[in-house]
């Protein structure tokens, strides 16, 4: 018997972005494959080459950080802002793990592909077509639904026709799915009822500890920037295809003579680029823009403003879930959030009273409640407080890991007699028992 709980379960996690790269993605996995390691599994990851923050130039190829093993794979970075590129780039990425995956050490005992790249699933569907190897996927974006919704692609383009038939393929063939939002499991069913008792809905978390109240008099950050002194919005993180940003910049040029008021853009994004634009032209001296920033600096630039922006387009949020409001919330700002009427965001800051949502185009909402809290610092204050407890309990990896311990299946294999495992153990019990009362 002793020697059988000598044997750890190995799970291998594939994503093409990790840390050090900026990518929400990455982050998140980051994260969960420390817990899991945490909890007694042997946890590898295996990823690409920094994309995102594809200067850092002293990254390894192989290493062992937070536990885990991580591989990177040596496939030439093709990273941009074209689309074109960062397909090319995902092909190479997902060429190297076929190639690295026909050894059976590497694959582990269970493997775990995210969508990024979105054909990534393949790699689970394959290597369970021919030795029966066990796999879950975490789908943090619907492909090629997003770019249907967007209008990069006609929904009866072959491209879409071949993208969901794969996506089945893969999905069928998988212990279990899972997706960051309830909407997003609706999708996925109606696409095919009978993935419904494989779905899995967890949300993403934050950490309360690595992110947590600063006040701007005592940041180096806001410092830095001048921002200690003026009532500061924040959009922090990409601003892309899919978020709202016609809807920011037309609230930001409806402010642009209020030099009390301050907007910083941090990260990129096609958005990104039209708050760029306009700023040449408008001569927006209340708008500042800075890139990406190191994860060690998140902590100071998330707890430098006052006021927080979530934005999603109407069409898509059933598609994608933004992963930014929860540091917002561990933060300890309110947040303003523009999503369509039917977006789960709404009944999340309803039920934390941490802030306020807006219609698309409500532009003029959303300025006149900025007013509002650069004129109520007392309110700013309370919702602050009231979003940093949503998090604390709802939205932290405490509450996450044991529902990714349950969806992949790993409750009853090995786990280790650490004390966290103690702490997981009553977790996981609690979590059957509140899903027992929600039936």
């Amino acid at each position: 018997m002793a020697g059988k709980n000598q044997l750890k379960t190995s799970i291998s996690i594939i994503t093409q972005f990790y840390p050090p790269d900026y990518a929400a993605t990455g982050q998140f996995i980051y994260d969960l494959a420390g817990a899991l390691a945490q909890s007694g599994f042997d946890v590898s990851v295996f990823t690409g080459m920094p994309g995102y923050a594809f200067r850092q130039t002293d990254v390894k190829h192989q290493e062992h950080s937070n536990g885990v093993f991580v591989r990177r794979t040596g496939s030439i970075n093709l990273m941009s802002k074209r689309i074109r590129n960062k397909l090319v780039s995902s092909i190479l990425f997902l060429l190297r793990c076929v190639i690295k995956f026909r050894h059976k050490n590497i694959r582990g005992s269970h493997l775990v592909l995210t969508s990024a790249p979105p054909f990534l699933g393949l790699i689970g569907w394959f290597y369970h077509k021919i030795f029966g190897h066990t796999y879950s996927c975490i789908i943090y974006d619907i492909y090629p639904e997003v770019a249907v919704r967007l209008g990069v692609v006609a929904p009866d383009h072959w491209v879409v026709k071949f993208w969901e038939f794969v996506n089945i393929k893969v999905w069928n063939r998988a212990e279990s799915l899972i997706v960051l939002s309830e909407p997003m499991k609706q999708l996925l069913v109606e696409k095919n009822k009978h993935l419904a008792e494989k779905i899995h809905v967890i949300h993403s978390w934050a950490d309360p500890k690595f992110i947590c109240p600063i006040a701007k008099a005592d940041n180096w950050f806001a410092k830095q920037y001048d921002l200690d002194n003026c009532f500061v919005v924040l959009y922090s993180g990409n601003l892309g295809r899919c978020h709202d940003s016609r809807t920011i910049l037309k609230c930001v040029q409806l402010l642009r003579d209020r030099a009390d008021i301050k907007f910083v853009f941090i990260g990129n994004g096609v958005g990104s680029q039209i708050i760029k634009t306009a700023i040449a032209a408008d001569d927006l001296t209340n708008v500042l823009q800075l890139p990406y920033q190191d994860r060690e600096v998140l902590p100071f630039s998330l707890t430098a403003c006052d006021l927080s922006l979530v934005s999603i387009l109407p069409n898509v949020g059933d598609t994608i879930a933004p992963s930014k409001i929860y540091g917002i919330l561990a933060a300890e700002r309110p947040v303003a959030v523009i999503c369509p009427q039917d977006s789960y965001l709404r009944e999340m800051v309803d039920q934390g009273d941490c802030g306020s949502c807006f219609d698309n185009g409500d532009f003029q909402g959303l300025a006149n409640y900025i007013l509002r809290l650069a004129a109520n610092p007392y309110i700013k204050e309370r919702l602050g407080k009231n979003a940093r407890k949503l998090l604390k309990s709802h939205y932290t990896m405490d509450q996450a890991i044991p529902q990714y311990i349950e969806a992949l299946g790993l409750k009853d294999r090995f786990v280790s007699s650490q004390p966290r495992t103690q702490v997981l153990g009553s977790k996981l019990k609690s979590v059957k028992i509140d899903q027992n009362r929600k039936k």
